[in-house]
């Protein structure tokens, strides 16, 4: 599975604006892409296709900022990844020969997709909000 930089960065973006989503104030895109070492500008393009996809909303001004608009019980991994990457699309096939061999090749390469999408879809950002708690929690310093 092939994560784009762009992918990881909305993901982290939108588990940032989970940490916050209870709270009034919205999240401001410099403060985000310092906590993450994330480059501010790629950052708010990443946010503007948050905010096309209905996931996100933004706040102008100084006090400004995003904020998600769905709980994160509501916002699942793939949808995301989704908005990033766009559609899952079958692997390309490179041969031209369509025999029982290149059949069942990508016939499995299609189930490993369909394995992966359906991981991705059963985990919410409050799950991978809860397991970074969790992480957290485990660390102890001596």
């Amino acid at each position: 599975m092939k994560i784009s930089a762009k992918t990881e960065y909305a993901c982290i973006a939108m588990l940032e604006l989970a940490t916050h989503f209870r709270s009034k104030d919205p999240v401001r895109v410099r403060d985000l892409a310092a906590a993450h070492g994330i480059p501010s500008r790629f950052l708010v393009q990443i946010l503007l296709q948050m905010k096309a996809a209905g996931l996100v909303t933004s706040t102008r001004g100084s006090a400004g900022g995003y904020q998600l608009i769905r709980d994160p019980e509501q916002i699942r991994l793939a949808e995301v990844m989704a908005v990033i990457e766009g559609p899952v699309t079958a692997p390309p096939m490179n041969v031209s020969a369509d025999t029982p061999i290149t059949r069942v090749l990508h016939s499995t390469w299609w189930e490993a997709v369909d394995a992966q999408q359906q991981v991705l879809s059963a985990v919410t950002f409050a799950d991978l909000l809860e397991n970074s708690r969790d992480t957290c929690a485990l660390m102890y310093y001596i």
